[in-house]
């Protein structure tokens, strides 16, 4: 079964080599029931160590049931310790805040992924802890604590069990209970190997190997066995399951196509256990991840609310729209003089509408302030005189009455269409329409209200009044000429074209050099649509960048408490790698428990953010839109934090080496 031929394995403590095993050679044949004894340093643990491939020597061949297994990766060498062996060890070694039932399933993760509790509790009865099973480690006594220990050993049926010193920490009492149960399985065809340096353990065992200073001293037939009791005398008939162990090396399951799932399924309840074990280094893990989420969903969603109103308020403008205004003029380069100003008239305006192609509709108007009074209330607000298509122009179509006519605007008709403020101050909740308004003191008749703008940093969309054009420049405001001519384009591929061509004109009819740039000034509104539309995409995602640096200061966060939970976890993962385990189920494990946190912290912070966002929208008005592209990317920026910041911690647990984890203090 086990045979090593000129074993040799040093260590180097500081700058001298330790020779703990010099030339080793020894045979242990199936059914042995062996005691490795010798004083400390003798090198009896390092051979142990090497037997149970938690490590592996310098030199010499080492053979496991005929085969070489001295060259062996870590990953084999786990593959071999869950399928045919199992550990005892003078510690317990057993996981403080896991139930006795789950603390003997434990090798099950990683020899057939999964948790068998049901074997184990058959296990727990057959070393007499059957009504101890849900207790935890520090609810048991010391030589209850071994006798989990031993029945984990045996939960994937080794073929040879190894224990190390499994009565230094007991009592005599407690010694011969678990050296009867050790007696009873070796009966049953497991070999045992037992390193011990109390010379009374040799009255139990078929054989005994001495040694000191790392050679093989003596290797022969122990003096006489001690009677021990059976497993079965130590516990009432009536309370103990019947439970046979099968042969050695049986194997009770196959690794189906499921196998990795159950696994992954149990690292997720590991996960979940050990972070609840530690609830407050957890939720400080979780707090960074958290508020960065929050912050991510929140900020994106002020930057789309923001969007969408700099949208609708650019789409009350109009489409396809270009606003003439008149500029200074200059002759030949030359000035005409301060404050001249080329003017623009009704007949340009008529001209353009006709003179040109690829102009849909064209609206002159003039504008100025007026008080407005209705019965015994009054309002000072902006009028503005324009053509009859100002209202498809600027999507201003009255929501309640009618617009004016062509024919009004020609009869100079006292006719007017307020907007929702006007409407408000003066009429609250009557229905203006019909009603009679003193504008200026001339007497206006209100025919409809315009549908709601909404209001632009110091600017209110909704305090104006629209008259006829005519009307305004002859009856109220005074003005020959024009302020502005609003122009739209057919299609916004002609716009640029046609904004040319209005400057041409306008300068042929003002008899105006070609070369003078500065008597018209033409505003093309959809170049500031798309200006004000990438400065809001671009303030968002500035937004977006700051919040995300929250996220990162969380995974750097979790981070930082895996590491630590690396090193205080040192001696499991030891344990763990003992009973089985391979680097990738080590790293798959804090994998997942990073994965965790992200996860919760990061379902917690999208509520949080969503709840901020909404209470901004409710109690402050801003304009918010939270939308699933943005709970979508938080959700999978706080995973990916997990996956990226847990990946390190995870490797470095992985990649510490049993026998070294185990020795960690």
């Amino acid at each position: 079964m086990i045979e090593i031929t000129g074993v040799e394995k040093a260590y180097q403590m500081g700058g001298t080599t330790v020779r703990a095993l010099s030339g080793v050679t020894l045979r242990i044949v199936a059914g042995d029931f062996v005691a490795i004894m010798g004083p400390s340093g003798s090198g009896k643990s390092t051979l142990m160590h090497i037997l149970g491939l938690l490590d592996v020597p310098d030199a010499g061949s080492y053979k496991l049931f005929g085969d070489e297994v001295s060259g062996l990766s870590e990953d084999q060498l786990a593959t071999l310790r869950s399928r045919t062996i199992g550990f005892v060890f003078q510690q317990f070694n057993l996981l403080a805040r896991t139930s006795a039932e789950e603390n003997v399933a434990l090798p099950m993760i990683y020899a057939e992924g999964r948790l068998d509790l049901g074997w184990a509790r058959e296990l727990l009865a057959k070393v007499g802890l059957e009504k101890r099973s849900d207790h935890r480690p520090n609810e048991l006594s010391g030589g209850q604590q071994q006798r989990v220990a031993i029945a984990r050993a045996l939960v994937n049926r080794p073929r040879i069990l190894f224990a190390d010193e499994p009565t230094g920490n007991l009592d005599s009492a407690s010694e011969k209970e678990i050296m009867a149960i050790l007696a009873e399985l070796n009966s049953q065809g497991i070999t045992v190997v037992i390193v011990t340096h109390e010379p009374e353990i040799a009255r139990y065992v078929k054989r005994v190997i001495r040694m000191r200073d790392g050679v093989v001293q003596s290797d022969e037939a122990a003096p006489g066995l001690a009677p021990v009791a059976t497993l079965a005398a130590r516990a009432p008939d009536a309370a103990r399951p019947s439970a046979t162990t099968p042969a050695p090396g049986a194997a009770r399951t196959a690794r189906g196509p499921g196998a990795s799932w159950r696994a992954l399924t149990a690292h997720f309840r590991q996960a979940g256990r050990s972070l609840l074990a530690n609830k407050a280094r957890s939720a400080l893990s979780m707090l960074g991840i958290l508020i960065g989420v929050a912050a991510v969903i929140t900020m994106l969603a002020l930057g789309a609310g923001a969007s969408d109103s700099i949208r609708q308020q650019l789409s009350s403008l109009g489409s396809n729209l270009l606003i003439l205004r008149p500029g200074g003029r200059r002759s030949g380069g030359v000035s005409l003089g301060a404050g001249a100003v080329t003017r623009m008239t009704l007949e340009d305006a008529g001209e353009i509408r006709t003179g040109l192609a690829s102009v849909k509709y064209v609206s002159p108007s003039v504008s100025g302030r007026a008080q407005v009074v209705f019965k015994d209330k009054n309002w000072n607000t902006q009028v503005n005189g324009v053509g009859t298509a100002y209202a498809p122009m600027h999507t201003a179509v009255p929501i309640i009455g009618r617009f004016f006519t062509s024919a009004e605007n020609r009869q100079r008709a006292r006719v007017a269409v307020i907007g929702a403020t006007v409407d408000r101050e003066l009429f609250g909740d009557q229905n203006p329409v019909g009603e009679s308004i003193m504008i200026n003191r001339i007497t206006f008749q209100v025919i409809g209200v315009l549908p709601v703008k909404g209001a632009t940093g110091w600017a209110d969309q909704d305090d104006l009044i629209v008259i006829p054009i005519n009307t305004a420049m002859r009856r109220l405001l005074g003005k020959t000429y024009v302020d502005s001519i609003d122009i739209e384009a057919t299609d916004a591929a002609s716009m640029d074209d046609l904004q040319t061509r209005v400057v041409s004109l306008m300068l042929r009819r003002h008899h105006l050099p070609d070369t003078n740039d500065e008597a018209f000034r033409v505003r093309n509104m959809a170049d500031i649509q798309q200006a004000m539309s990438q400065t809001s995409k671009v303030m968002g995602l500035l937004l977006a960048a700051i919040a995300s640096i929250s996220l990162l200061v969380g995974g750097i966060g979790i981070m930082n408490i895996m590491l630590v939970s690396v090193t205080e976890r040192t001696r499991e993962i030891g344990l763990r790698k003992a009973v089985g385990a391979s680097r990738g189920s080590i790293q798959a494990q804090f994998l997942v428990e990073a994965i965790v946190v992200s996860f919760i912290g990061g379902a917690v912070g999208i509520a949080l953010g969503v709840g901020t966002a909404e209470s901004l929208a409710i109690f402050v008005g801003w304009a918010v839109r939270v939308s699933i592209q943005s709970v979508v990317l938080a959700a999978v920026f706080s995973a990916g934090i997990g996956v990226i910041f847990g990946y390190w911690p995870a490797r470095k647990a992985s990649a510490l080496h049993p026998i070294d984890a185990l020795r960690h203090e």
